[in-house]
């Protein structure tokens, strides 16, 4: 009866194969969310935005981060993470306003796609994945807000030179633990 008891419950524990899909698209889009952040720092830097170049190479990091919470998920519930094919979009961005514009549109499209994986999670009675994809739901919405309010933060010194800089002193003096 015990072994009957431990089989049931590692079928119980697998990902089902709509959900494992999923997953993997996450992993993939983690992996591409950093190499926009990564991007766009490199154009920050570019524009002499040192401090904003460090916060954007500290999300970019912050999302290498989050692919791997998925795949050790997915590990974990006896899935191997297949990483999908990686596109970076071509970024037009010429001043912080566009980078920040930018970064916005990509963290609402991984919201997006994590309430996606919730829907998918509950439609299949997957309990084990809520702490997970409760963690990142949270986290979207911390996220979106941070760059919504350091969006409107620009937009209202629009042209200050010296206000452009204080914000950019800010941003640079983020922690890398704070994550």
């Amino acid at each position: 009866m015990r072994a009957a008891q431990t089989l049931a419950t590692l079928v119980l524990m697998q990902l089902n194969d709509i959900l494992a899909k999923a997953m993997n698209n996450q992993v993939t889009a983690e992996y591409e969310a950093s190499m926009v952040y990564r991007q766009l720092s490199f154009i920050l830097d570019d524009l002499g935005l040192v401090g904003m170049r460090d916060w954007m190479a500290l999300q970019a990091k912050e999302e290498l981060g989050h692919a791997q919470m998925f795949a050790d998920h997915m590990l974990a519930r006896d899935v191997v993470p297949q990483i999908g094919s990686i596109s970076v979009p071509e970024l037009s961005v010429t001043n912080a306003v566009e980078a920040f514009e930018a970064s916005l549109a990509h963290e609402v499209k991984i919201s997006g796609m994590i309430r996606d994986l919730a829907k998918l999670a509950e439609d299949g009675g997957d309990f084990d994945s809520r702490p997970l994809l409760d963690g990142f739901l949270a986290e979207q919405i911390e996220e979106e807000s941070t760059v919504k309010e350091i969006l409107d933060r620009l937009r209202l010194i629009g042209e200050d030179g010296s206000g452009l800089l204080r914000i950019d002193a800010e941003l640079g003096s983020r922690d890398g633990d704070d994550n």
